[in-house]
Parts: structure tokens; sequence; C-alpha cells
């Protein structure tokens, strides 16, 4: 319990687990959160340090229940980590009124929950750190992603909205896109032949992703945009 405290909210075997594994190293107790109780129960045997707790973000008073566990437990973070994100693809004849208002749930309304539940102890104590992650999605709107990008650019901008009110009373709210198809295995399956330029290492976004999390209070960033060289924008 002398160390510090990071909670990552939507772990999966690309980017949230490698978040994991760089506070981790880092120094910290790492709460994750994720739906699979069998692979949270693995990625707490392969890595010493990381505590599971199974939820379903979808279930809002699901989450805030396991909110309030996470602080029972382990302490309220010092880092929050909110990476989890819900998809719907397809043409706007195609995504359903239940796909397009879950999207909204869990990418908009999640980041919400999350401060409501954590934030206001972090401004008692008068520190904290709430790193959403987001996509090319939050910025812009293209036909087949209508199930998906009008929820980030929600959730970007309920953090933009955090940011303004938090950064004056001490807690650091970011907000970091990443432009990019991550390299996980699934990535290759589907795009054999892709340029390996335009692969985002996910090690190296959970490193810039710590580093925005330890930005010095007289020089922090909300907006943190990462991409690969080889992507196109």
């Amino acid at each position: 319990m002398s160390r510090p405290h990071c909670l990552v909210v939507g772990v999966g075997p690309g980017l949230g687990l490698h978040v994991v594994q760089t506070f981790l190293a880092g120094g910290y107790r790492v709460s994750m959160m994720a739906r699979h109780e069998g692979r949270l129960a693995t990625w707490e045997s392969e890595n010493p340090g990381a505590t599971g707790f199974a939820t379903d973000i979808a279930d809002i008073e699901s989450y805030r229940a396991a909110l309030k566990r996470v602080v029972e437990a382990q302490g309220l973070p010092d880092v929050v980590i909110y990476n989890a994100a819900i998809a719907a693809f397809g043409g706007y004849e195609d995504v359903t009124v239940e796909q397009f208002e879950g999207a909204f749930r869990v990418n908009a309304t999640g980041p919400l929950v999350t401060a409501q539940e954590l934030c206001p102890a972090m401004v008692e104590r008068g520190t904290g750190r709430l790193i959403v992650t987001g996509n090319t999605g939050a910025l812009r709107g293209k036909p087949d992603f209508i199930g998906w990008s009008p929820s980030k650019a929600g959730g970007r901008i309920v953090a933009e909205a955090l940011a303004r009110d938090l950064g004056p009373q001490g807690v650091h709210v970011a907000y970091v896109v990443v432009d990019a198809l991550i390299d996980m295995p699934f990535v290759r399956r589907r795009w054999p032949d892709i340029d390996e330029s335009r692969l985002a290492n996910p090690a190296d976004l959970a490193a810039e992703i710590y580093r925005t999390a330890h930005q010095p209070a007289s020089a922090r960033s909300f907006m943190v945009e990462l991409r690969p060289a080889g992507e196109p924008w």
C-alpha cells in the first residue's frame, strides 16, 4: 500500500495490458478492470502487483459499485486510465438505436461516472490524474463509423469539460488520441500485408500515456495525439 496506485479501466490484450505493465514497471500497484474474470485472473498471475476487478461498464450501477470496491480494497487511485470502449460499425441504415446509445454509455457516460466516483476525493486530497484514451473517431465523422465516432467525440468533450473544471483543483485530466492501428495479433491477421510503418507499438503508446500522467503542474497537456510515422492524417 506504500506504492502509488493506478487504476486501468478497460484492460485488453493490446493497449490496456501494456499500460498495466508500464505502470507496474514504474513502481505502481495496478487495479485492472475488464468484463472477463478469466482473462483478469490470467493477467493477475502473469503480472505481480496487478489486481483484477470484473465489471460491465455498460451497467452503470454495477460499474459504480466496482469503482467503490477498488477504493475499498486498494485505496484511492493516484492515476486513472480510462481505456474502455465499444463500437458498432456500419452505415447509418445498419446501426441500431440500441447500438448507438450503448456506445455512448461506455464511451461518454463511463468517463463521467468515473470522475463522479473518484475525482471529488482527488480534489480533497489535492492531487490526481485522469487520462482518457480515444482515437481519430473523436475528431471527425466518417460514414461507416457513425455508430462509433459520435460517442468517442462525446467522450472527448466530457474529458475536456472535466479538465477545465478539475485542473485548477489539482486534478490533471488529459485526452490521448491514438490515431493508429495498434500492433496486435488480430490486426496482423486482418491486414497481413500492412506497411509496418502504419502500426503503433502498444508498449510505445503506453509509455507516452505514462509520461502524460506524470507531466509537471506547470506544463500539462490536455489533447495528446499519438500516431506512427506512416499514418496518413
